[in-house]
């Protein structure tokens, strides 16, 4: 399209002149208010017809955020106490030194958000979004996610979004990432860019193939960092923390690689007693 030449006006709104030599006016204010209220009613009108349902349990009661009824959302939300420097399940944290655990061997991240312990139903709903088709679920226990901890994330000043990366060949295989469809909607919620800054060089055993004390094995190498992260704040995402190892991993490479923090969050962690993801805190 050409801009006509001279500045005539048709109907009181300047014209453009396209290839084919008709002119389009460009819509003015008022359509294109009546536009955005047309788009909200027909929204409305499809909600009475098609009324929203839970992206878990599928009713129609009242939904929280538009995504989960309120039942499901406490359901999700419900966890014991956990200790939001390591993760683990604890009676007495400092806000500061964190659990019992943290002051003989400290986690590779500075803190994690974790929405629940891996069980029932929090562990059915992750396993529905490790298959393609549950992008919409993933989107709203991500929202939870952010909901439950948003001081966490408001203290930590995240700079990036950075999901735990699978590898191509099973990427393909399997037709989604939980990762990434869990990091995407945390983004937005907090306002942070997600960046695939991690990439998996090779193709490992599946973690829950083996047992906690050969997964660090497992991963040790199978990640880089392929853009800066220097003076980063970084949060590393995934759908679930078993032993750590993983997630340990991830976080290790991108402090080497200069960013001046990293972060997890994850949907669940399974409570057990591994230590892959600690390192000793010198004496």
């Amino acid at each position: 399209m050409i801009r006509a030449r001279g500045r005539g006006r048709i109907g009181g709104a300047r014209g453009t002149v396209n290839l084919s030599g008709t002119v389009a006016i460009p819509m003015i204010s008022w359509a294109r208010r009546w536009r955005r209220r047309a788009v909200r009613w027909a929204g409305a009108g499809a909600d009475l017809l098609f009324p929203p349902s839970c992206r878990w349990c599928r009713c129609e009661s009242h939904l929280e955020g538009g995504d989960l009824c309120s039942r499901c959302a406490r359901e999700f939300r419900h966890d014991q106490a956990r200790c939001q420097r390591c993760g683990a399940a604890a009676a007495e944290v400092s806000p500061r030194a964190g659990c019992s655990a943290c002051g003989r061997r400290r986690p590779q991240w500075e803190g994690i958000a974790i929405l629940g312990g891996y069980a029932d139903p929090l562990r059915e709903a992750i396993l529905r979004i490790k298959r393609p088709g549950a992008e919409d679920l993933a989107a709203a226990l991500a929202r939870l996610l952010v909901e439950k901890h948003r001081p966490f994330f408001e203290r930590a000043g995240i700079d990036a979004v950075v999901p735990v990366p699978m590898h191509w060949w099973r990427r393909w295989s399997r037709g989604t990432s939980s990762a990434e469809d869990i990091a995407r909607p945390l983004g937005w919620a907090i306002g942070r860019d997600v960046r695939a800054v991690i990439v998996r060089t090779r193709a490992t055993r599946m973690q829950n193939e083996l047992p906690a004390e050969e997964r660090g094995g497992n991963v040790a190498g199978a990640f880089r960092v392929r853009s800066s992260v220097a003076g980063r704040r970084v949060l590393v995402v995934d759908d679930v923390v078993t032993t750590g190892a993983t997630l340990a991993a991830c976080c290790r490479i991108l402090r080497e690689a200069g960013a001046a923090a990293v972060f997890g969050a994850a949907l669940a962690m399974a409570d057990r007693t591994a230590d892959a993801w600690r390192t000793e805190v010198p004496a």
